[in-house]
């Protein structure tokens, strides 16, 4: 009589278990991609969603509240700020200027981590020991403050910007993916073809760098967030991109003197920064537990 019973709870549980994990691993990224999605095709149709010029001053209009707020107007949404610049219109083509940072820095810290990884845990030996002290020394320095010196000392620019953000994050990735390396060094696939004589650059394009694609397609996803905040850290304190250049973290630090007369100024753009960085983690988690084997085990 205990046996059939027991049985039955089971073969009820695990299903339930299965299904749940199922659905999670399928609905979950749906609302960061859909986040997202929206911001890239606002970024993108910006020019068609507003007529306003997103660096042009207009005094005669300064610090109008939001369209719902006394005194504000239709023609500003979401109100202006000091200078009299429509604040959704700075917000809409700040979007662009942040995708395109996030983009060129990432391809720049791929290029280099990618390459330093992956021929260090091919190689070992002095080369991995040379390549991952040099790492190790970048890691070890304050990424903010570094970044803060360097564009101070090379003027602020978005290629300064590209090029500050990208040399902060590729040790990280360069980490990653040479303990990738290493391990597929121990697979059939990579020893058979090295055992025979197959030049290098053929096992590390064709065995090894399509075997570590998912791995640097979440650590990619998972950096963008920090791109973000490192950009608008550096944009609020001055050493970003150059004001008036319309960017989300530019916009914070407009606002920064105006919090008790013209709290939108920042309101708006620190709620596109917050909301743009957890759907980039959201979705960084789903793909990690989508692609690591040991958390879809753990989930099944």
């Amino acid at each position: 009589m205990t046996m059939p019973t027991l049985r039955f709870g089971l073969s009820r549980r695990e299903p339930s278990r299965w299904r749940s994990s199922r659905l999670r691993r399928r609905f979950v990224p749906a609302l960061p991609i859909a986040v997202l999605a929206l911001f890239v095709v606002a970024a993108i149709a910006a020019p068609l969603l507003t007529g306003y010029n997103p660096v042009r001053n207009s005094l005669i209009h300064a610090l109008e509240p939001p369209a719902w707020v006394e005194g504000g107007s239709s023609d500003h949404l979401l109100g202006t700020d000091g200078f009299g610049r429509d604040v959704l219109t700075r917000l809409l083509y700040g979007a662009r200027v942040s995708f395109l940072v996030v983009i060129f820095s990432l391809a720049t810290a791929v290029v280099i981590g990618v390459g330093v990884g992956i021929v260090a845990g091919y190689f070992g030996g002095r080369v991995d020991a040379v390549l991952m002290r040099v790492v190790d020394v970048f890691l070890a320095l304050p990424p903010l403050l570094v970044a803060l010196v360097v564009a101070v000392v090379l003027g602020p620019s978005f290629r300064n910007l590209v090029l500050i953000l990208g040399l902060l994050i590729w040790p990280n990735i360069a980490r990653l993916i040479r303990g990738e390396t290493m391990a597929l060094m121990r697979r059939d696939f990579v020893e058979y073809p090295r055992a025979i004589g197959v030049p290098s650059w053929s096992i590390l394009l064709r065995h090894i760098f399509p075997n570590i694609l998912p791995t640097l397609l979440v650590a990619a996803t998972l950096e963008v967030a920090n791109v973000i905040l490192t950009e608008a850290s550096l944009s609020f304190l001055g050493a970003g991109l150059p004001s008036p250049e319309a960017s989300w973290g530019v916009m914070v630090e407009d606002g920064r003197a105006l919090i008790a007369t013209g709290w939108w100024v920042s309101l708006f753009p620190g709620i596109a920064i917050l909301v743009t960085v957890l759907a980039f983690n959201s979705l960084g988690d789903w793909l990690r537990n989508r692609f690591d084997p040991k958390t879809r085990q753990a989930q099944s």
